[in-house]
């Protein structure tokens, strides 16, 4: 039997160490997108697709948001983050990346960039609170 797409069990230990030592800019995004803040939208982080682990997925829009360090400018890691988008994407996942940078600049602007790709999504506005 294979081994299941979401929260794959072989890499729960690997979730589990991520979340509990977040990047700073990863722990700023957290805090906006946590409780149903973005919009009312559930976001999980640390979440496992396929092989692959995303910082924040959305399960009801099918969107992972990734956070990306310095370490993405290695030519090496972005093929790598190309492969992984690209095998998100023929599984029916859309994904957004920020940088570091854009997060501990603005959140909300992070916020609200996730709020206009699940518009495109969806084809639907939600209906609850923005950042400002």
């Amino acid at each position: 039997m294979p081994e299941a797409f979401n929260n794959r069990s072989s890499l729960k230990e690997k979730r589990r160490a991520l979340r509990r030592e977040p990047t700073r800019a990863e722990a700023e995004l957290w805090n906006g997108l946590r409780n149903n803040r973005c919009g009312g939208y559930k976001f999980r982080r640390q979440h496992s697709l396929g092989p692959f682990i995303v910082d924040f997925y959305c399960p009801e829009v099918h969107l992972a948001v990734e956070v990306d360090g310095v370490t993405h400018d290695d030519p090496d890691i972005e093929q790598y983050d190309r492969h992984r988008e690209e095998y998100l994407i023929d599984n029916g996942i859309a994904v957004i990346r920020f940088t570091d940078g854009e997060v501990l600049w603005s959140v909300d602007l992070c916020i609200k960039k996730i709020l206009e790709r699940i518009v495109l999504i969806t084809g639907k506005e939600s209906t609850a609170p923005t950042p400002p």
